[in-house]
């Protein structure tokens, strides 16, 4: 049988008693070591798992899945994803192969990002479409994201921003001359994924129009969701370019209408005590 298997957001005890006992009686497992990362880190799954773990780079699964299935007919073999399996990123195409192969599934369930980010206050129903910001490159400067960002405003739903994460990457010269030369890990902070967003309402000032989102509209950011030195910060989205919130993962909310009740909560977690006194956030409430 494949299992999929969510292993939650903060250290290697966050996996479920049922997952852990599934790991154990695997022949092989895998952990998908590309879309998100533990904060752990691999030795210590490894040590709390006491099995040996074979890393899943996006090459590996996008472009060599059958290994990962190989006899998983006649053995257990077991696919880890950090969070969800079915969160934040979906493994549908690994499911799928095993199907068409007459291999069984079973997928364990853990907290992702998409439900943990209620730890800030913001009520989860309120959310409207999730979007992912990129890294922008001097040649690359999508902005569709915030066109997403400025419907479920208009909606008046918050939206979870899910930030860049550059694993196992090629530069374009090593792509194009078949090197299998990699660029160091990039991690999307608050302060960057806030720093595009603020470029863009330049350029649509610039274009004649009044964004729906502004350098005072009431943002939230948030790191290492789920692990013990978990951040989080509410404030203007000029004051999350500022913020620091330390070591990856970071993620990020633009808020739409608000609840008092959700404004009380972002009280608890204000950059500054002034944010919440002045009119900056009237018009959310």
């Amino acid at each position: 049988m494949l299992y999929l298997i969510g292993l939650g957001l903060g250290d290697a005890e966050d996996i479920t008693v049922k997952g852990l006992e599934a790991v154990r009686r695997c022949g092989r497992v895998y952990l998908e070591a590309y879309t998100s990362l533990l904060p752990a880190g691999r030795e210590a799954l490894e040590k709390f798992y006491g099995k040996e773990l074979i890393l899943a780079d996006r090459e590996m699964v996008e472009q060599e899945a059958d290994s990962i299935l190989k006899d998983a007919d006649v053995c257990d073999v077991a696919f880890l994803v950090v969070g969800d399996p079915f969160g934040a990123t979906t493994h549908s195409d690994l499911v799928l192969r095993a199907v068409n192969l007459g291999i069984p599934y079973r997928v364990i369930h853990n907290a992702s990002i998409m439900n943990a980010v209620g730890c800030c206050g913001l009520q989860l129903y309120n959310f409207g479409e999730t979007v992912s910001i990129v890294f922008w490159t001097d040649t690359w400067k999508p902005e569709s994201f915030f066109d997403k960002i400025k419907k479920n405003r208009q909606n008046g739903m918050h939206t979870l921003c899910l930030l860049d994460i550059k694993v196992k990457e090629q530069s374009v010269e090593n792509l194009m001359k078949g090197r299998k030369v990699y660029e160091p890990p990039r991690y999307m902070s608050v302060n960057q994924a806030a720093e595009q967003l603020l470029t863009i309402i330049q350029n649509r000032r610039l274009q004649g129009e009044e964004p729906e989102i502004t350098e005072n509209t009431i943002c939230v950011g948030l790191a290492r969701v789920g692990a013990q030195d978990q951040k989080i910060a509410s404030g203007t989205l000029h004051q999350m370019s500022t913020v620091e919130l330390g070591g990856p993962l970071h993620s990020m909310i633009v808020t739409g209408t608000m609840h008092p009740l959700e404004l009380e909560m972002l009280k608890l977690f204000s950059v500054h005590s002034s944010t919440f006194e002045n009119n900056a956030f009237q018009r959310n409430t």
